[in-house]
């Protein structure tokens, strides 16, 4: 009997190793994470794509009702604890069913004493093992790295957190997100939370200060998250050149003090561009000596209250140290110093120039005259 075209595609397409996790993120509730990954599922299962609810908590929102009625639900497992009984997801139900496709939403819950994981992530990546996909949904507060941070802004302790290497594992992560003054306007509808919660809600955590800084925190950790793919995507395709895509402006600095002068100036650069802003030094022999190790620490404590980056690298020679860093972090400026002196120093001076350049990928170099070192 021949083959339909289906089967023979099946058979010539690679087995996938896992599940493909796609995260949701948003910085605070009613963003529409949730709204976003039930569309999404939506639009995939009109594909023709085998798509399951493992979990979705809806917190009584008439458009999430609405979206969930139109997917098959796998039927929650009912766990009693304390006397009080509580419904969890079912994990051997989806794997059992083996969907293509499970929606998991809020990553960062802990499930009730007696689930066989203690995380809902641990479930998230059981079934992603399973080479079922997940999708599931995270605000930036409940990162771990970020519980530090989150709590001097919004003065709330945050328990339920989710380990970044987790986040990490996201295949894609997907922005869902609103301007503070829309998510206000959200809560004072009663769109969020009920009526009777607004007040108190928009006088503490959804304060307007407090949005704009979990927002910025959320938008550069999808920033980040693009960078790695990007990242990966070049060392996958052997592409060695940087592609511009993001400026990204290191300044190459010594114990030498007038490198404030190039770091004051890599940074006003770095502004103009809205560039990535990093401060590069090769360890040198002599600068473990007292006076220019503490003319050295002075340099960097400069970088760092101007926002810099500072990264210490180690080569035989800084322009084949700095050659690779460039290339290594997809430097597309670089602030080189120069001192003002003649002969031999010069002539040494232009030659290490001109390694750089000849080692270095494309990138765009500034030098600027110092003082004598």
């Amino acid at each position: 009997m021949s083959k339909s075209p289906e089967q023979w595609l099946e058979e010539a397409a690679p087995e996938k190793a896992t599940g493909v996790f796609k995260l949701f993120l948003g910085y605070a509730p009613g963003v529409g994470k949730t709204f976003s990954m039930l569309a999404e599922a939506i639009r995939r299962h009109r594909r023709g794509e085998d798509v399951v609810i493992g979990v979705i908590e809806t917190h009584g929102r008439q458009a999430v009702l609405e979206l969930a009625g139109q997917l098959e639900t796998v039927p929650r497992r009912k766990l009693e604890y304390k006397g009080t009984l509580f419904e969890e997801m079912d994990i051997d139900a989806i794997l059992a069913r083996k969907p293509q496709v499970a929606l998991i939403d809020e990553l960062a819950h802990t499930n009730i004493e007696g689930s066989r994981h203690s995380k809902r992530y641990e479930d998230v990546l059981e079934l992603l093992e399973a080479k079922i996909d997940v999708l599931s949904t995270l605000n930036v507060q409940h990162i771990e790295s970020m519980n530090p941070t989150v709590q001097s802004i919004t003065g709330i302790q945050v328990r339920e957190v989710v380990p970044d290497w987790v986040v990490k594992r996201a295949d894609e992560i997907v922005m869902s997100d609103l301007t503070p003054e829309a998510l206000q306007t959200r809560m004072q509808r009663g769109d969020i939370y009920p009526v009777d919660r607004v007040e108190k809600a928009l006088k503490n955590f959804f304060r307007r200060g407090n949005l704009m800084a979990l927002r910025e925190l959320a938008l550069r950790q999808v920033t980040q998250a693009v960078d790695r793919s990007l990242e990966s995507y070049l060392k996958k395709k052997n592409i060695d050149q940087n592609w511009g895509v993001r400026e990204r402006l290191a300044v190459c600095i010594s114990a030498n003090p007038e490198s404030q002068q190039l770091i004051a100036r890599g940074a006003r650069i770095a502004d103009r561009i809205e560039a990535d802003f990093v401060v590069v030094y090769v360890e040198q022999e002599r600068d473990k000596q007292a006076e220019r190790q503490r003319s050295l620490n002075a340099n960097f404590r400069f970088a760092e209250n101007l926002s810099a980056r500072i990264v210490r690298v180690n080569g035989k020679r800084v322009s084949d140290a700095v050659a690779e860093f460039v290339r290594r972090e997809h430097i597309t400026q670089i602030v080189f110093g120069r001192s003002a002196v003649k002969g031999w120093r010069e002539y040494l001076y232009l030659g290490a120039i001109q390694r750089f350049l000849r080692n270095a990928p494309p990138v765009d170099v500034h030098i600027v005259t110092q003082k004598p070192d």
